[in-house]
């Protein structure tokens, strides 16, 4: 079966997603350890409300629980590790040939390990996203906890991105502050950076399954849905120009 969402060129420097429109966005995962993340958008998919679903989990090495999350309820998995190809040329034409085959809406990097290269960028253009436990740009790479503290930041929190061939350089897509406390260590800040990350991950991905996203220079928009579930079984669909508050406070706007 094809599925038909790709990113359309709207200009020398932008392009935009549309959503998938009656079906869940597909994604794929990519995982290198325990899949928290990963987790959390499994967990999420299982209300059809939420609008995308993970297809496929693939990792770099074997033996790790994210690939057991996926197989104790019957999504497929791949390995591809990088020693096993020729040189890591041939393992990115491989590891993109390895996510086309499940034919995804939206490749999810969610603690991979490996820098994506340019045939999976080129593969899936605008259509992967990474996360990182820092408020980029500030932060960058392997430490951004540890840097965050060595120079004394009162706020840090998480970002998702999508991934270009930098490192930790692509567009923000969606951000959450955490606020740094005089007794954190490296450790304690960077559990409250997850449990934030797996939030924000969540969220940004439903909203982009449902509205799709637009990108523009350095900007990246998420489109508005018109549906929004409260609970477990009600719905609220939202006019132009109008606001509904549900619950403590909380304010849905439709475009």
């Amino acid at each position: 079966m094809s599925h038909d969402v790709t990113a359309t060129p709207v200009g020398q420097r932008a392009a935009r997603v549309d959503p998938p429109g009656d079906r869940p966005m597909r994604l794929v995962v990519l995982v290198s350890g325990a899949g928290t993340n990963l987790q959390a958008l499994l967990d999420a998919g299982s209300d059809p409300s939420h609008g995308a679903r993970v297809v496929a989990v693939g990792a770099d090495r074997n033996g790790i629980q994210g690939l057991e999350r996926a197989r104790s309820q019957g999504i497929p998995t791949f390995v591809r590790r990088v020693g096993d190809s020729v040189d890591r040329r041939t393992w990115d034409l491989e590891l993109s040939a390895d996510i086309a085959t499940h034919e995804p809406d939206l490749v999810v990097s969610a603690g991979f390990l490996k820098l994506l290269g340019p045939a999976v960028l080129a593969r899936f253009p605008h259509r992967v996203v990474n996360t990182h436990p820092a408020l980029l740009p500030s932060f960058p790479g392997l430490h951004g906890p540890a840097d965050a503290l060595a120079h004394g930041v009162k706020v840090s929190g998480a970002t998702l991105f999508v991934v270009d061939a930098g490192v930790d350089t692509g567009q923000i897509v969606a951000q959450r502050a955490v606020d740094v406390r005089d007794d954190d260590d490296v450790a304690s800040l960077h559990e409250r950076i997850k449990v934030s990350e797996r939030e924000m991950l969540v969220d940004a991905v439903g909203r982009m399954a449902r509205g799709g996203w637009s990108i523009t220079d350095r900007k990246v928009t998420i489109g508005t849905d018109r549906k929004v579930t409260i609970g477990t079984d009600r719905q609220v669909a939202i006019g132009t120009d109008r606001k509904v508050a549900i619950g403590t406070g909380r304010k849905v706007t439709s475009a």
